[in-house]
């Protein structure tokens, strides 16, 4: 077992569930459902509050090697190079993800590294290794979902951008599953991703669906390159990059192309109970749910909806999932304006938005959309029709103006 790490402070929530349906839950769901969403939001606030000591402590200039008692486990091991990888030649499975062959011997060759650790019910991180990168299925369904998820993700860097894992220099993926009790949602928090089981009633385990564990890795590579803070229009666009890239594992997995996808995120994530088909659809922002219970999807879908909320955790920092939709709609359209794959099309220009200097850390929604236009211009050339798809994508939204 882990040493258990030193209760954060509270701060603003971060999971692929936000607030606003817990709080809902919580208010209007039954007895021991209304309980598990508000232990969900307040488990959730304590563990994501320590969120940016530990993103500051994997994204620095490396832990301290000669305290290797101050360095999580799967971080030491991470530093000291003890565990064997497989290189990024190995076979894949049926999922188009990395292989669970045996593991080769160590390479130059970028290479996977996961590992896989079972909470069981409570709240230590990382919990007991049930695990490692190169190991057979286990027979735990989340556990092996989880597994599967983290590779698909690294595979989508790698193989589209060409990026070794979340900071391009080879992090290990580390997972957490089984998470406290009924705990309902998935987080990324700065060094590793967290898997609840849902309740059973609203939520199924978190590990159901690729695109929730694409989404909450990415905001690992949000972490170690353009850092957007998370409040107002930069937390929504933390959240839309998230969606974006998410969505990509989703339909690499499936080998779709941008036209094919349902672009619905976290489809397989409600029961059969709930009068929804997912947490969110970036095509049709507002109409993934509309539930007695959870409510009805509040999502904003051009510039003339916004919603101007307090930047507070109350109001999900400024409507960060909710004001999502909007550059999230615009990404559909670039990348089905574009055609082919949304990884080979409008994919390659967001990344670069986010990865290649000079987007500020607080970059407003126009800034990040003038990002992409440099992206297509630089990749495919001024007036090109890629250039021109982002452009209409973001005028439909209404960021950009005609003639902007």
């Amino acid at each position: 077992m882990s040493t258990r790490r030193d209760a954060p402070h509270p701060s603003p929530v971060c999971g692929i569930v936000p607030p606003h349906l817990l709080a809902q839950i919580a208010a209007a769901g039954a007895e021991r459902q209304a309980e598990a969403a508000a232990r969900t939001l307040d488990v959730g606030r304590r563990v994501a509050g320590g969120r940016e000591v530990r993103a500051a402590r994997t994204s620095g200039s490396g832990a301290p090697r000669s305290a290797p008692g101050l360095v999580p486990p799967h971080l030491r091991r991470r530093l000291e190079g003890t565990r064997p990888r497989i290189d990024a030649a190995s076979p894949t499975d049926s999922a188009g993800t990395v292989g669970t062959g045996e593991a080769a011997a160590p390479t130059e060759v970028a290479a996977v590294d996961r590992s896989i650790h079972d909470a069981e019910g409570g709240t230590t991180l990382p919990g007991d290794l049930v695990r490692e990168e190169g190991q057979d299925p286990i027979g735990d369904e989340s556990a092996d979902e989880a597994y599967d998820g983290l590779g698909a993700t690294w595979s989508l860097y790698h193989q589209a951008f060409d990026r070794d894992s979340l900071d391009d220099a080879g992090m290990e993926l580390v997972a957490t599953v089984h998470y406290g009790q009924d705990f309902e949602n998935a987080f990324w928090d700065g060094e590793q991703m967290i898997f609840g089981d849902g309740d059973g009633v609203y939520f199924r385990s978190f590990t159901n669906a690729v695109d929730v564990i694409g989404h909450e890795l990415t905001h690992g590579v949000v972490q170690f390159t353009a850092g957007l803070i998370y409040v107002g229009q930069p937390g929504a666009l933390h959240e839309s990059v998230a969606d974006c890239f998410g969505s990509m594992v989703k339909q690499q997995v499936l080998d779709q192309s941008a036209e094919e996808a349902d672009w619905l995120i976290g489809e397989g994530v409600f029961t059969d109970a709930v009068h929804g088909e997912a947490l969110r659809s970036m095509k049709a922002p507002d109409t993934a749910y509309d539930d007695p219970v959870l409510g009805k999807d509040p999502q904003t879908a051009s510039m003339d909806e916004y919603a101007d909320l307090p930047h507070d955790a109350e109001n999900d920092n400024g409507g960060v999932h909710i004001n999502s939709g909007i550059p999230n709609r615009a990404f559909h359209l670039a990348a089905t304006g574009i055609g082919g794959t949304s990884w080979d099309g409008a994919g390659p220009l967001w990344y670069d938005a986010l990865t290649r200097g000079g987007l500020p850390k607080d970059a407003d929604f126009t800034a990040f959309a003038r990002a992409t236009l440099a992206a297509a211009i630089e990749r495919h050339g001024e007036g090109s029709a890629q250039h021109g798809a982002v452009a209409e994508a973001w005028r439909t939204v209404g960021v950009l103006s005609a003639g902007r």
